[in-house]
């Protein structure tokens, strides 16, 4: 039960909601860099709820090199997976925005490895006002 409780716990975020959608949807290990071009969110914050989400359980990641890429886990309990189901089938604009997004900036990849990095020159606050942000909540 507590697992259960860890796993509720850290999904009771939306943007660890949005992360585990784009993970999923990739089928692949996602650099931290496409995540946050994907979801148009700062790096800080992105790794923030990697790392709530990976301490719950439901995201491994693996190096290579001086990247680090995340994926969901593959040996989720079947509790695990019936909650990943539910995700899958509850599909909302945001979600297929981040999903858009991620598509786009894994087709730069070269080789199946992202070369690109994020661009410090180009802030998340520029695509998305952060009054926008607020104003969804």
């Amino acid at each position: 039960m507590q697992k259960l409780t860890e796993v509720f716990q850290a999904l009771a975020d939306e943007t660890r909601l949005r992360l585990v959608k784009v993970l999923d949807a990739a089928g692949t290990g996602v650099c931290v860099c496409e995540l946050v071009d994907a979801l148009r969110l700062p790096q800080y914050q992105v790794s923030r709820h990697l790392g709530v989400l990976k301490a719950a359980g439901l995201v491994e990641d693996h190096k290579e090199g001086t990247w680090a890429y995340y994926s969901l886990r593959q040996d989720l309990s079947p509790s695990m997976d019936a909650i990943l189901a539910a995700l899958r089938a509850a599909s909302d604009e945001i979600a297929q925005e981040d999903r858009k997004r991620l598509e786009l900036r894994l087709a730069l990849r070269v080789g199946g490895r992202c070369i690109v990095g994020y661009d410090p020159a180009r802030p998340f606050r520029e695509v998305i006002p952060l009054r926008a942000t607020k104003a969804r909540k």
